[in-house]
């Protein structure tokens, strides 16, 4: 029994750092992407940004809110608010379908295919829980097999 809380801590350990590491990148992508916008306070967002994609589903979203209101108000259009939506896209697709599961397969050792269908598939199944719980999961899941295949 011990044996395998000490495998289960490991895997949610590296799935742990591999979600900060993740948070620390889209941060990144923020400010970077901020900057170019010239939206004011861009590393405020940037920071807020990294710190609220821990939340799942919500964080990300709320992350945009800042930087989209203050686009807005600087330059009282909505081609600047709507550059920020651009940049929120793209950041989106670059993390779901780069970075995570890059980060997942280095850190946690989950396969870019499973961290990439995982969630989509657990997400159907499941709705939002699944979604939600599925990275954990997975490196869990692929911490017990990798136990196995040593032990053989």
């Amino acid at each position: 029994m011990r044996e395998h809380i000490h495998t289960t801590a490991a895997a949610l350990k590296g799935w742990a750092i591999a979600q900060l590491q993740d948070s620390f990148a889209i941060g990144m992508l923020w400010l970077v992407g901020l900057i170019l916008l010239h939206v004011p306070w861009a590393p405020l967002w940037a920071v807020l940004a990294a710190l609220l994609q821990i939340v799942p589903h919500f964080g990300p979203i709320l992350g945009l809110l800042g930087p989209v209101v203050a686009a807005t108000l600087r330059w009282k259009d909505w081609e600047h608010a709507i550059g920020v939506l651009i940049l929120y896209a793209a950041i989106v697709v670059i993390d779901g379908l780069l970075l995570q599961p890059y980060i997942m397969r280095r850190t946690a050792k989950v396969p870019m295919w499973a961290s990439i269908l995982g969630p989509l598939v657990l997400g159907i199944l499941w709705p939002f829980w699944g979604v939600l719980l599925a990275p954990p999961l997975l490196a869990v899941l692929y911490a017990f097999k990798a136990r196995s295949e040593k032990r053989t």
